[in-house]
Formats: structure tokens, C-alpha cells, sequence
């Protein structure tokens, strides 16, 4: 059984270092307020953005989860690099089997419904996706061996913010745009995964995966189904503008990689996510 260290131990890393608890790995959680930490992970109470202390001995695996608070590079800038060098710089001495870094497929800058693979191009354009891609370049330019995930669109309990929106009527969707999400616990779900597939077949992993469902779906798509099962009025369909659509993300986000890698989606479309979902609201 290996030794973990989730560094950002908020609401992803919480439940996935409850879930590799259960399959008898020994977890460690960073985090800023460690009262929200659960029992089954060791709380070390350190921020990110400062330097960490001592860490325990024989750690194998690594998770980087941060999230920044705001949207502000000055808040990207800490959660996504200086969090990254402050993590690598502590653990610089240890056996790392592999890093895992959580980025986000917002680094994809494409826009005219292309798909999208891990070879596909990748945009710098603004203040968060240059901080995202420079904590992936730390991450891949270290001497750890590493892999970084990009997610969609993450839902979930506690993540239900469209559901709310459209619930209402305070939502309109643009036709023939494209969008892409994964639910929480699938997040977790491959994150477990990518580790002990690691663990029985050394240095098989790709640097780079994407983290989505099974299906690309347009937002209005979405949208209207969200709006039949809450019994509530069609939402608004707008055609976008040209500008309006050059700055809305646009793409269709294949899964394949990690697929190969034999894992199987909790959630395999948003249908079977978002009703789960509405199932325990009522």
C-alpha cells in the first residue's frame, strides 16, 4: 500500500483521499483549516502559498488539487505556481513514484466545436490558463515522474450551480456551442484509478489526460433537459455573435486515454449525473 500526500486537501481531495483510505492506503491532507479534514486522512495544517513544513517520511505518490480563490492572477498566480514550487521544493528529498497535478481543459483554447484530444494545441491567452499551463510545466519539468489531468466542467452535490440557475429562470444558452463536464465523483474516481494503475503497471502512464465524460454535448442540449425534468419554462436560446463565440469555450473533449487505461465512468453522460443528482435533491 502506498503513502499520499494530497496537497489542497479541499472538497475533490477530501473524498479522494477518503476513497484511497478505504483501499488501505495511508493519506495525508494538506490544508489551511484542517477541521474540515476527515478522520480517515492525516491533517497537516499548511497554506499552499507559503512554505511548508517537514513532511512525513516515505511518501509515494503525490496529488496537487489547489484551487484558487478568486479569479485574479494574483490568486491563480499563488494557487497554481507558487503552491507548486513551494510542493516541490518539500518533497524534493523523497521517493516520489509520481506527481499528479489537477489542471483544468480550459487550457484549450479551441472554439469552433473541434474535437480535442491530449495532442490537441493549447492557448495562453489569459491570466488563468497561462497560470494553469506554468504549474503544469513545474509539475513536468521536475525529476518526479508526473501526470497531469485536465477536467471539464466538474458537478456534483454541493455543485449544483446550473441546476439552480435554471431552476430559476435566470439562464439563457447559446445555439450550436459545445460543452463538457464530468461529475465529482468520477474526478475521483480516475484520480484513484491513474494511481494504482501506476501501482501494478510501473511507468505505463501517459504525462497528460482529459478528464470528461463519455459526451460532448451543445449547452442547450443540457439546458432544455435540466429545464424538463425541474418542470420549469424552456430556457432562452440565443445565437451568438462572432466575438461572443471566439470567447466562449467551443470544443468537443474526447476521454479515449484514459479509457484505454480500463477505467469505467460512474457517470457516463450528463443525463445519468444530473438525475442522480435531482434523485437526492427530492
Amino acid at each position: 500500500m502506498a503513502n499520499v500526500l494530497i496537497a489542497g486537501c479541499g472538497d475533490i481531495g477530501c473524498q479522494l483521499g477518503s476513497l484511497l483510505a478505504q483501499q488501505n492506503h495511508t493519506i495525508y491532507g494538506i490544508r489551511r483549516n484542517i477541521e474540515e479534514i476527515p478522520d480517515s486522512i492525516s491533517p497537516i495544517q499548511a497554506d499552499l502559498a507559503f512554505s511548508l513544513p517537514e513532511l512525513p517520511d516515505n511518501i509515494d505518490y503525490v496529488f496537487y488539487i489547489a484551487a484558487a480563490g478568486k479569479y485574479k492572477d494574483s490568486a491563480y498566480y499563488q494557487a497554481y505556481v507558487l503552491g507548486v514550487k513551494h510542493t516541490l521544493e518539500a518533497i524534493k528529498n523523497h521517493n516520489i513514484k509520481r506527481v499528479f497535478f489537477i489542471s483544468s481543459s480550459s487550457v484549450f483554447g479551441q472554439s469552433e466545436g473541434e474535437k480535442v484530444d491530449e495532442d490537441s494545441p493549447t492557448t495562453d491567452s489569459n491570466f488563468s490558463t497561462r497560470r494553469l499551463l506554468e504549474g503544469e510545466e513545474l509539475i513536468l519539468n521536475s525529476h518526479f515522474p508526473s501526470t497531469i489531468i485536465r477536467f471539464g466542467g466538474i458537478y456534483g452535490p454541493g455543485r449544483t450551480h446550473l441546476i439552480d440557475l435554471v431552476q430559476a429562470g435566470k439562464v439563457h444558452c447559446m445555439e450550436d456551442v459545445w460543452s463538457n463536464r464530468i461529475h465529482s465523483d468520477d474526478c475521483v474516481g480516475m484520480l484513484a484509478h491513474l494511481m494504482n494503475y501506476d501501482i501494478k503497471n510501473p511507468e505505463k502512464l501517459e504525462s497528460l489526460y482529459i478528464g470528461v465524460d463519455n459526451q460532448p454535448t451543445p449547452s442547450c442540449e443540457v439546458y432544455d433537459w435540466l429545464a424538463e425534468q425541474l418542470c420549469v419554462p424552456d430556457v432562452e436560446h440565443i445565437e451568438p455573435k462572432e466575438s461572443s463565440r471566439q470567447m466562449r469555450s467551443n470544443k468537443r473533449l474526447s476521454n479515449a486515454r484514459i479509457r484505454a487505461t480500463g477505467y469505467e465512468m460512474i457517470y457516463p453522460t450528463y443525463q445519468d449525473g444530473y438525475q442522480a443528482i435531482l434523485d437526492a435533491m427530492e
